[in-house]
């Protein structure tokens, strides 16, 4: 028996087999100078246009001399980590031997090694990384001439499996009795882009923090110019947060607990709930909890439960309705507040966008800090794919996925060439979407 693959014929004695052509006939390992990333060219460009690498190199400064002097190198290696989706450090050998980093000048060291530079933040230096990212926000913001966003802030459970530092046991839906993290995160709703966050022990209560995080959010970003609404759960239904918004003359659209001196009054028989033109029955009402030390603005929504449920108990002992309540400052008619607050649930697209496409809480280390400061390149990372598609793409593509983003821009090969005077970049000349390299290219030239 002989095999011919010239033709894909496989001959015996007897007869002759149909096997098909044969399209690839050798595999050889002898390519130099391929990338298989070529679009970390774009973000590493912009980052530059924009003047975040400056910005890390002014703003992050360690004690230690000898750590500062490696600082650019490694972040600038987890950044373009990020950029092709590592979800752990034995990732970054992907990136090892790749021209295209080589060119911009960053030496991608062993996991280890990075491991132990990450190591090197404490609370102080991931505060420093916090500031930066607020003012990449501002930069978007900027970019962006809003005059009016809505900011949502929430947080979301990691779960881990170890004894990393500072994960304790707390509410852990996935993974009930785990240690885990709790993750609070503040997005401005208009840009999809991350404005700040950090992480705290799992057993942290939703609403630790959240005033504090206002505080540094209008010290960071408001403007006479700028009309913020923060918009929450119930689980930031607190009246500090409220009087921390209202001290700043900021407008808050929290959803209410369903407290027993609030449901009274909602169910009473003399209220008559109005029918909007979303259809949505609401009314308002001016009243405080006990607790309190002023009447707010509160706006009920009621719904129809489903017929299989109006003989059972619910929020309102044998009622046939659920009721939703929302305390606000804003004078939105009471259907639009409830219109506006449904659109929280972008917050939570976004969360996902940074846990699944960003891998946030799947690259864990054993130190709180580390982790820490990996959230928060992750979250940069994350905003300048935000610039580069608010710089250079259309609307429609400025809110599609960054595992999109990925697949369009980032994950394509190319061949370095260096010559004696130049280095050029070759990419396949049926690349669909060529024209957005040029556009980088011609605004970097």
């Amino acid at each position: 028996m002989f095999f011919d693959s010239h033709n894909g014929y496989q001959y015996n004695n007897k007869c002759c087999i149909e096997r098909g052509p044969i399209m690839i006939n050798k595999l050889d390992f002898n390519a130099k100078n391929l990338t298989s990333n070529a679009g970390i060219f774009l973000l590493l460009e912009e980052a530059k246009i924009n003047g975040i690498f400056d910005l890390i190199e002014n703003d992050l400064i360690f004690d230690n001399q000898s750590t500062n002097k490696i600082k650019m190198n490694h972040i600038k290696t987890m950044l373009c980590g990020h950029f092709i989706g590592i979800d752990k450090l034995d990732r970054l050998k992907l990136l090892k031997n790749d021209p295209l980093v080589k060119e911009f000048d960053i030496s991608v060291k062993m996991p280890s090694t990075v491991s132990r530079f990450l190591c090197n933040f404490t609370y102080k230096t991931t505060q420093m990384f916090r500031d930066i990212n607020f003012k990449v926000f501002k930069k978007l913001l900027s970019k962006s001439g809003l005059n009016s966003i809505t900011i949502d802030i929430d947080s979301s459970v990691i779960n881990v499996e170890g004894h990393q530092e500072g994960a304790t046991k707390g509410y852990n839906p996935k993974k009930v009795g785990n240690r885990c993290y709790n993750i609070q995160f503040a997005f401005c709703d208009e840009l999809k882009a991350y404005i700040t966050g950090f992480m705290r022990s799992g057993n942290t209560y939703t609403a630790n923090g959240a005033a504090e995080m206002i505080k540094e959010i209008v010290a960071n970003i408001k403007t006479d110019d700028l009309e913020i609404l923060f918009r929450m759960d119930s689980g930031y239904f607190d009246e500090e947060i409220i009087k921390t918004i209202e001290s700043f003359n900021c407008k808050y659209l929290i959803k209410a607990k369903a407290y027993p001196t609030l449901i009274t009054k909602v169910t009473d028989s003399q209220i008559s709930f109005v029918e909007g033109k979303e259809g949505r029955e609401t009314i308002e009402l001016v009243t405080k909890l006990n607790t309190w030390d002023k009447d707010r603005r509160f706006v009920v929504s009621r719904v129809l439960k489903p017929e299989e449920d109006r003989v059972q108990l619910s929020l309102l002992q044998g009622a046939d309705y659920q009721y939703f309540l929302f305390v606000t400052n804003t004078d939105l008619p009471p259907e639009k507040v409830v219109i506006t607050y449904e659109k929280r649930g972008n917050a939570e697209n976004y969360i996902k966008e940074a846990k699944y496409d960003m891998y946030v809480g799947h690259l864990i280390l054993k130190s709180f800090w580390a982790n820490e400061a990996l959230f928060q390149m992750m979250m940069l990372s994350y905003n300048l794919f935000l610039l580069f598609k608010l710089d250079f793409l259309t609307i429609t593509e400025y809110r599609q996925q960054i595992k999109t983003f990925r697949l369009k821009y980032v994950f394509l090969a190319g061949k370095i060439i260096k010559t004696a005077r130049s280095v050029i970049m070759k990419i396949s000349d049926k690349y669909t979407y060529r024209e957005v390299y040029e556009s980088v290219w011609h605004k970097r030239v």
